[in-house]
């Protein structure tokens, strides 16, 4: 991770969580937030959606830049997968009631996939961690209620397991910062190799688009 010396990663999302994670793991970093749509495109994984919305979110936002000095860029996704149904953020109140009946009582996985991208290479470096969430039963008098806080609003899956949602989460197994939205140990791996990669020699800078 880039030191004291060094320019501060550049986070390409707006999302609160994130920003909470990398400062208690001590990363310096500016928002940058990206404008890639998040659509998947017919007959994709949700493994696959997540990976290259990470990528991305960080090619888009580390184009932004010149190549020198080199920046690091970061972008994440994180969707939630009931069954063979990929549960992204609800468009209002009604579908985050909606995907929260679906979601209570039954496992559902959170998939996160993180990118970094070097500004002087445009290669972005991904990963993906998946997380196992057991949600318990509920009646839809709890679940307006909790919809009527409006946390909802910008989650996955219409809830927030570090927040007031997590009263519906009976267990987590696996990253729980994944079903936060950024598998924190994980993250600090790709950002350390980032930091490895700025000390080698530079290479040109390509200016294609992902295959």
């Amino acid at each position: 991770m880039p030191d004291a010396l060094e320019p501060p990663i550049v986070l390409a999302s707006a999302s609160p969580r994130r920003r909470e994670l990398l400062t208690r793991a001590g990363v310096r970093f500016e928002v940058v937030p990206s404008s890639v749509e998040e659509r998947p495109f017919a007959g994709e994984t949700p493994r696959a959606l997540a990976l290259r919305l990470a990528r991305e979110k960080a090619l888009d936002v580390a184009r932004r830049f010149p190549a020198s000095p080199c920046r690091i860029v970061l972008g994440a996704d994180t969707i939630v997968v009931l069954e063979d149904s990929v549960l992204g953020k609800p468009a209002d109140r009604q579908e985050a009631l909606t995907m929260l009946r679906r979601l209570a009582g039954h496992t559902h996985r959170v998939i996160t996939a993180v990118a970094v991208v070097e500004t002087d290479r445009l290669e972005p470096r991904a990963l993906c961690v998946e997380s196992t969430v057991v949600m318990r039963p509920a009646s839809d008098a709890k679940l307006r209620a909790y919809v009527a806080t409006g946390e909802s609003l910008d989650k996955a899956g219409a809830y927030a397991a570090q927040g007031e949602g997590r009263r519906f989460v009976e267990r987590i197994d696996g990253s729980e910062s994944n079903v936060i939205g950024l598998p924190i140990e994980e993250t600090l791996d790709l950002l350390r190799a980032g930091k490895t990669k700025q000390k080698a020699p530079p290479t040109a800078r390509p200016r294609k688009t992902l295959p």
